[in-house]
């Protein structure tokens, strides 16, 4: 696999080798069928139009969201500056936790039990708190955000450090290695695939987190604005603002995924031509 979400990352399943345009055109195809039927249900009134609007009613909902009365736009800047900051925050706070708890024993005694505490507490349930402590602004929903955000890159960060090689540590030791790096030349590079599959989780709880919050404690954002439309049941706009939000979390996974592969270049083939291709350069000039 490739970093790409193929039928090969699912076990059981054959791979598909036909062309990416047929691929595309199948899955094209399937989605037009499930419009179609869904189509054809609402206008013969087979479903509730009021609940359950048209997808040509959905579609043409966009028009006034993003052009017209353009009201999406101040709501989404608001959403994905909670997502971004929350994601940088928590995964960041995350990560060098783990990476100290993973290097002193002491370390991970203590805080392994406040960790776990916290982990098996609901985070929706700890809303409330955060609006009690920083009020309703963005600080309260941060705090959600990167709550949501931290656990992942924490607890793969954390068992992969102390899944490191012994043997590979122990011959950084006899080699004179200092204990930085150990770390940064031995034990980060074999724990980062694990690292990334967390960073990669986070950043898919992220825009979820980000909704949570603003359902809870702000009056701007796109879960603030699925709620008002939903509450005057504009059934329309807001299967049109969910459809957004769906294109944002696919698209942030999808980056989150370019990213992985370009950090982790040595586990795909396309990265390794590309680092191939860097030494090569490299050797030419100076020559």
């Amino acid at each position: 696999m490739q970093g790409g979400m193929n039928d090969d990352a699912i076990p059981g399943l054959p791979a598909d080798d036909s062309p990416l345009w047929k691929r595309v055109l199948k899955h094209l195809a399937i989605f037009a069928s499930l419009l179609a039927v869904w189509e054809f249900v609402t206008a013969f009134g087979y479903a509730d139009p009021l609940l359950f609007p048209r997808p040509s009613e959905i579609f043409g909902s966009f028009v006034p969201l993003y052009v017209t009365r353009a009201i999406v736009w101040e709501h989404l800047w608001v959403t994905m500056a909670t997502v971004l900051a929350g994601f940088v925050v928590g995964t960041l706070l995350g990560i060098t936790l783990a990476v100290l708890a993973g290097l002193s024993e002491t370390i991970h005694r203590y805080m392994k039990p406040y960790v776990i505490v916290l982990e098996a507490t609901p985070r929706i349930a700890i809303g409330p708190l955060m609006l009690a402590w920083l009020g309703f602004g963005f600080g309260a929903k941060l705090a959600i955000v990167t709550l949501v955000c931290f656990f992942a890159p924490f607890i793969n960060t954390l068992t992969a450090i102390l899944s490191a090689n012994p043997a590979q540590v122990e011959l950084m030791r006899s080699l004179g290695a200092s204990k930085w790096q150990t770390l940064t030349k031995t034990i980060v590079p074999d724990a980062m695939p694990m690292i990334m599959a967390g960073v990669r989780m986070a950043m898919a709880s992220a825009l979820g987190g980000a909704l949570v919050a603003e359902f809870i404690s702000s009056n701007k954002g796109m879960g603030v604005l699925l709620d008002n439309l939903t509450a005057m049941l504009n059934m329309s706009g807001a299967f049109a603002t969910l459809l957004s939000l769906t294109v944002i979390g696919y698209v942030l996974y999808a980056l989150m995924e370019g990213v992985e592969g370009r950090i982790i270049f040595w586990q795909n083939e396309a990265g390794l031509r590309r680092a191939s291709a860097r030494r090569k350069r490299r050797w030419m000039a100076l020559k």
